[in-house]
């Protein structure tokens, strides 16, 4: 078989070169998570059960919280049982945390291994279940440290003391409009670490006390990159130790007494099938049986007829070094699998990495594409997320939402983050059937046609009237030159927000959720309907709704719906667009669109959601949810003091 011409060699050098700066580029790429005042602990920890009655919760942060900070507990009920907070004495860390601080353009790290409690008293345990806490404070740096934690109590109920009542407090307006103007949805979690070189901060820090502040790539992330690292290294390696060994090789009775003296030519052998027939090849220059035989190179023998192979002298500088080494004889095919193979290492420690990092912190204005993208023919790629995120995430905005952080309500716009709503239609008849048509347009003037699937859906248009009644949730479909459709019937003249809720997947693969909204009209005489008052409970069809929590500025709370088919029997729900409920809700006045984010599974029986609100006023809540194949609207109006 023929051997690897340095020809080829060379071009596996400057593969390899080129596979080297790849992976240093990405590692580069990778900055890690500047983390201030992040939660480092908490007792009890975040996801553990406890099964004798406590009286308090002690959050620990790598520096003491705001003065003003706020802190609350949500009772499985739905109901606050936070009785006040204090700062408590200092404690050493069980792990020490590592936070990450911008200096003149470098992170540099901090190692902490001091916590500092902030301790929240808990009046009373109403019910056995999961009880949420969640804080909203200020970091010496003017970060936001904004997150959540669960526990679950499973022992005895305790009684609430005489007199007392569920707080209903809202966080204080400067510490609300503190978080504002850093425009910041949170911060980044520190990852507890033993002490090593603080040279080499990692890419990112990852969550370890299981609270639900933003985290980084963990060590998923780590291993991809350690594979690609590795298998560049490796290839490296293989050079070096080939071109050593070439060096050594020559001179240890390499070339045989009977050919010593062949240079330019000489006969080329072929053992054939055993036969002992030989085919003499002819002088340098012309064909042989193996091929050409060049001037001036070394004449081969592949086989003799003992079959023991006879090499000719020792090799020139041109000569492949495989051919030439007797221990490092490899194939083309050979060598071609092992380079291929360090070749699928690094992209797979490559791959790795990114699915370490799909899940980027929503700060950064990133959802979570943990799926390709859609191919240019305008089909859809598929994704987890979108506008889902994790229990607890904290309020954000989104790449395209209000820049300066002023307000988490979105679809306000009808131009956010490079792309433009464009309806082809701006109004229609009363009562009648038609087709609401538009279009997702760039900055190119071209329209979108690759989006990625969320919740079962590309894209999920939201219409609702100005008055707050008349919901609806649609799916229109897309034709392949990127304009949507879908049949819109509104019985009631006045005016409406249309609301597309998507995201849009780039050229590489990164997807960018957006809300845009855009109104229509309906004409005619337009009567407003009063926005009903505030209540607990709501009919669906034939069942009954119940909404269980305290909405609170700034603040990720926990919100409850319970559904049932009569007093005492939960209904059976279903599984409706990848989630038991979803929850749109909707400012007064604005239309501010707010994003709420659901638990994936029933939480007590409930479905679970996490509500921030922006702003102070009133919203209209709309749950969908399906029983029977049906789905069904509970709405509710919430006042936030």
């Amino acid at each position: 078989m023929r051997r690897l011409p340095q020809t080829c060699g060379r071009v596996v050098s400057g593969l390899l070169a080129l596979l080297l700066a790849s992976a240093v580029a990405l590692l580069a790429s990778a900055q890690p998570a500047a983390a201030h005042g992040t939660l480092a602990m908490s007792t009890p920890a975040s996801g553990a059960t406890v099964r004798e009655p406590l009286t308090e919760v002690r959050l620990f942060f790598t520096e003491k919280a705001a003065a003003n900070a706020f802190f609350t507990i949500t009772a499985p009920g739905g109901t606050r049982v936070d009785n006040g907070w204090s700062q408590g004495e200092p404690k050493p860390l069980e792990k020490p945390v590592r936070e990450y601080f911008l200096v003149n353009g470098q992170f540099e790290p901090r190692e902490y291994t001091t916590g500092f409690p902030a301790v929240v008293s808990v009046a009373h345990l109403p019910a056995k279940g999961q009880y949420s806490v969640s804080y909203l404070s200020v970091a010496s740096d003017g970060d936001t440290v904004r997150g959540t934690l669960t526990f679950r109590y499973d022992g005895r109920v305790t009684a609430a003391p005489k007199g007392w009542s569920p707080p209903s407090t809202q966080p204080d307006p400067a510490l609300v409009a503190a978080t504002e103007q850093h425009n910041t949805s949170g911060q980044a979690s520190a990852v507890p670490t033993t002490p090593d070189d603080p040279s080499t901060p990692p890419a990112a820090a990852a969550p370890s006390t299981g609270s639900t502040e933003e985290s980084g790539p963990g060590a998923l992330a780590w291993a991809g990159w350690a594979a690609a690292v590795a298998a560049v290294g490796a290839v490296v390696g293989f050079v070096v130790w080939r071109r050593r060994s070439a060096g050594t090789s020559t001179g240890r009775g390499r070339t045989s007494a009977a050919t010593s003296g062949r240079r330019g030519g000489g006969a080329r052998t072929t053992n054939r099938a055993g036969t002992g027939k030989t085919v003499a090849g002819k002088a340098a220059g012309d064909k042989t049986v193996g091929g050409k035989a060049g001037a001036g190179k070394v004449a081969k023998t592949l086989a003799s007829t003992d079959g023991e192979p006879a090499v000719d002298s020792k090799p020139r500088p041109d000569t492949d070094l495989a051919a030439a080494t007797p221990g490092s004889r490899l194939s083309n095919t050979h060598l071609a699998l092992f380079v291929g193979g360090l070749v699928v290492a690094l992209l797979a420690g490559f791959g790795l990495a990114r699915i370490g990092t799909a899940d980027e912190s929503p700060a950064t204005g990133n959802a979570r594409p943990s799926a390709g993208g859609a191919s240019d023919s305008g089909q859809v790629g598929s994704a987890t997320d979108g506008h889902q995120h994790p229990a607890g995430t904290g309020p954000h905005t989104h790449r395209g939402d209000d820049a300066t952080g002023a307000t988490l309500a979105t679809g306000t716009a009808v131009s956010a983050g490079g792309y433009t709503l464009q309806p082809l239609e701006r109004s229609q008849p009363p009562g009648v059937r038609a087709d609401y048509r538009f279009r997702i347009v760039g900055t190119d003037r071209q329209a979108a046609t690759r989006f990625a699937v969320v919740h079962d859906k590309p894209l999920h248009l939201i219409v609702v009237g100005r008055d707050l009644t008349g919901y609806q949730h649609l799916h229109p479909t897309m034709a392949p030159d990127g304009t949507w459709s879908v049949p819109l019937t509104l019985a009631r003249p006045g005016g409406y927000r249309v609301f597309a809720d998507f995201s849009v997947t780039a050229a590489d693969g990164t997807q960018q959720p957006l809300v845009l909204g855009v109104d229509h009209t309906v004409p005619g005489a337009h009567s407003p309907t009063a926005l009903p008052p505030a209540a607990a409970q709501a009919t669906a069809g034939p069942y009954a709704v119940s909404m269980t929590g305290a909405p609170t500025v700034g603040v990720t709370a926990p919100m409850h719906f319970q559904v049932s088919a009569d007093p005492t029997v939960p209904a059976q729900l279903e599984r409706y667009l990848g989630a038991y409920g979803h929850l749109v809700v909707v400012r007064e006045g604005d239309l501010g669109y707010v994003h709420v984010h659901p638990e994936q599974e029933l939480v007590d029986g409930t479905v679970k959601f996490w509500l921030t609100a922006p702003s102070s006023g009133r919203y209209r809540a709309f749950f969908d949810f399906q029983v029977a194949g049906t789905v069904h609207t509970g709405e509710f109006t919430i006042n936030v003091p």
